[in-house]
């Protein structure tokens, strides 16, 4: 059985992975796409052959999960037309544990095979492991950034300042990597609400206010020169000031 499903869709933020969940089974592809948002990777649903094709070819995508039984176009078309044009890593998923299904998958191009139904830490270590493994070097350059003694890996998730390591929740990391890929831009509360947490935004919640502040204690407390300021009325900033 699937395990219990997991947090809130995000929407499209610049710096975090991006995963597309093609998908006709609405209860697997809500689960997949909670687990995976929790994990702090973007990603975006469809339950049909036809749209994730389109979605496929004309989006910017680091991995797609596919099914293989989908209306309109199955999984194999789909996978045959994205390889005809792109070489995005492909982890199939199908409730038919046949070998040949499993051999026309990986030799019409798709880079791992999972069978339902499976725990999504399986799931989760998959999908890592793809990530990394379609990052070559100049990639995982593009990846790191840098801030001052602060240091974000996106191909790690790691964290660190003045060589220290700081143990960030999910979303405090997808907070941070936001912030540092518009480092110097004020970033209303509107905007973190809506790329990070998917919610319109209500000015009577206070989601952002308690996660910037839980974030600025671990990002700055003990270090000398503050990174993520407070523009009273507007929003967050991270900069280093003189």
């Amino acid at each position: 059985m699937f395990e219990a499903f997991i947090a809130r869709r995000p929407c499209v933020t610049l710096g975090v992975m991006r995963i597309l969940v093609i998908e006709d089974e609405v209860r697997l592809a809500e689960y997949l796409r909670k687990g995976l948002s929790e994990n702090a990777y973007v990603v975006d649903v469809t339950h049909d052959g036809i749209d994730g094709r389109h979605m496929a070819l004309e989006g910017e995508y680091d991995l797609v999960l596919l099914d293989v039984m989908l209306p309109g176009i199955d999984g194999f078309g789909v996978l045959r037309d994205l390889r005809a044009r792109k070489q995005t890593p492909v982890l199939m998923l199908t409730a038919r544990d046949k070998v040949e299904d499993r051999v026309q998958g990986l030799k019409g191009g798709a880079d791992d095979y999972l069978v339902k139904p499976f725990a999504f830490s399986e799931l989760l270590a998959r999908v890592e492991a793809l990530l990394r493994r379609g990052s070559s070097v100049s990639a995982q350059a593009s990846t790191l950034m840098r801030l001052g003694d602060l240091e974000v890996d996106l191909a790690r998730r790691k964290v660190t300042r003045a060589g220290k390591r700081l143990d960030l929740t999910p979303k405090e990391f997808g907070l941070l990597t936001l912030l540092m890929r518009r480092r110097g831009e004020v970033l209303s509360r509107t905007v973190l609400a809506e790329q990070v947490w998917d919610l319109h935004f209500d000015s009577e919640t206070n989601v952002i206010d308690v996660a910037v502040r839980r974030l600025r204690a671990k990002l700055d407390e003990g270090f000398e020169t503050p990174l993520l300021h407070t523009v009273r009325g507007v929003g967050y900033v991270l900069e280093v000031r003189e």
